[in-house]
């Protein structure tokens, strides 16, 4: 038996814990002392942003301190990408999401959402000189972020969108020419968009938008409480004066606001059906050609970064060593930053282009090692009797070196390609929408990762293991 004194302590711990687990958002926030609210710094100013001291800035900072001040707590910003701002809101990573998050039927259905705190228009950027307008669209590559009231109306259009994960990226590629146009809120277009040179903004208001604070849908008490704070700060002018100090105040702001009080329009069911699976299988077709043609590149190239550091003369045995330390020292995302968006100005390619250059010459440094250790594994006297028959420098890797260096070169090679099928995810950076852009895309609209988890861990598993069995199989083969 358990004696009194221990029994009555663990009632009381059982007590607590019930009390924790039955208390309400808003008791949990001032229990914390913290409202943490989700957003993502790379959306830039004015939203929220690092100024030169790396101080977190901008107007929806100083609306989640003066929420926090009305709560009686403080805030605390947690980083989260874009994409995933209503996903981690609803598995519990912060109480409230506030980053440009848009007023939609969708989030009105997943989440509570509070009455607006800033109204924006939709503006359509195109070429300086291009006759393109809004109903024009059809037909064209038009840039916009994922998961925005843009979007929705875009594809209401009949235009698939190209989704870009920054808000200047688009810009860029529409002065390069790689897009027809860019759809986007003002607040973005203001400030990225329209004073770039060779970029117009059509004149006057597109469709109107609201940015609102999202909550789960079990925090009513956190909501109402959010709201409340809210509207106390519309009624005493604060909200105006933040929207002012950061230059944001217009007249669409006097405007009247909607009101969320009144159900939102349900959006359409979707499932996993015959056409997202079709789409699945064109994004697993993606990945595969793109994820070949860059590894034959990275064959091609790696092997002369080999040759060149075994047998080359100094100077060619540094520039060789310095390409490998170069591509593999720094990130792929990185390179292809620098392929695609900072050498646009003087090198014009496309996303798909641009995505096999750059993994090729990032995974070309892998594989120079790979061969490069290679051939210095096979036997001294394999180059010596070459030479004694007479055979050139050429003759010798070709019909002695290569054939035999190959065959301790295959199982790491193709641990590269399955490990470059893999890695291929990245390019969506760029605007290639591989498997795993896809399975993203799906799982935002569908409002269900497991399912497009799945279909995506599948399509991957198919492509990789018949190369793992081939590889063991040519292994065999090579043995023998």
């Amino acid at each position: 038996m358990i004696p009194a004194n221990p029994r009555r302590a663990l009632a009381l711990v059982l007590a607590l814990g019930a009390g924790s687990a039955s208390a309400g958002a808003l008791d949990r926030v001032k229990a914390r002392g913290e409202l943490l609210w989700g957003g993502d710094i790379q959306g830039g100013e004015p939203y929220a942003y690092e100024d030169a001291n790396g101080k977190l800035v901008g107007f929806e900072v100083d609306i989640a301190d003066a929420l926090a001040r009305r709560l009686g707590v403080r805030a605390r910003f947690v980083q989260v990408a874009w994409s995933s701002l209503v996903p981690a809101l609803e598995r519990g990573d912060y109480d409230i999401a506030m980053n440009g998050l848009e007023l939609t039927p969708d989030r009105h259905e997943r989440l509570l959402l509070s009455r607006p705190y800033y109204l924006y228009a939709e503006t359509l950027a195109v070429r300086r000189g291009s006759p393109l307008r809004f109903f024009d669209l059809r037909g064209k590559r038009v840039g916009t972020l994922n998961q925005t009231y843009a979007f929705d109306l875009l594809r209401g259009l009949g235009v698939e969108p190209i989704l870009y994960e920054g808000t200047q990226e688009p810009y860029q590629d529409l002065v390069a020419g790689r897009i027809d146009a860019v759809l986007m809120d003002n607040i973005i277009a203001d400030r990225y968009g329209c004073p770039m040179p060779g970029v117009e903004c059509i004149v006057g208001d597109g469709a109107i938008g609201a940015y609102v604070i999202g909550m789960r849908k079990g925090d009513r008490d956190l909501y109402d409480a959010v709201d409340a704070a809210l509207g106390d700060m519309q009624k005493e002018g604060e909200l105006r004066a933040i929207l002012t100090k950061h230059r944001l105040w217009d007249a669409r702001q006097e405007g009247a606001r909607p009101a969320l009080g009144m159900p939102a329009p349900a959006p359409k069911r979707r499932a996993f059906d015959v056409t997202q699976a079709w789409l699945f299988l064109q994004g697993a077709g993606v990945t595969l050609v793109l994820s070949v043609l860059s590894f034959a590149l990275a064959m091609i190239l790696g092997g002369v970064l080999a040759v060149a550091r075994v047998y080359g003369p100094a100077p060619v045995r540094g520039a060789a060593a310095a390409y490998v330390e170069i591509f593999r020292g720094t990130p792929v995302l990185l390179q292809l930053y620098v392929l695609y968006f900072a050498l646009a100005p003087i090198l014009r390619l496309d996303a798909f282009t641009a995505a096999v250059l750059g993994l090729g010459f990032n995974y070309a440094a892998y594989e120079a090692e790979i061969y490069r250790g290679a051939l210095l594994a096979l036997p001294r006297g394999q180059t010596e009797a070459a030479s004694a028959l007479g055979l050139s420098t050429a003759q010798t890797l070709r019909h002695v070196l290569v054939p035999q260096a190959f065959r301790l070169a295959l199982p790491p090679m193709t641990n590269d390609f399955v490990a470059l099928l893999k890695d291929s995810s990245v390019v969506s950076v760029i605007t290639v929408v591989e498997l795993t852009k896809r399975m993203t895309i799906a799982g935002v609209d569908l409002n269900d990762w497991i399912v497009p988890g799945v279909a995506c861990a599948a399509l991957y598993f198919g492509m990789s293991f018949p190369l793992s069995r081939l590889a063991q199989s040519l292994e065999r083969r090579l043995k023998r």
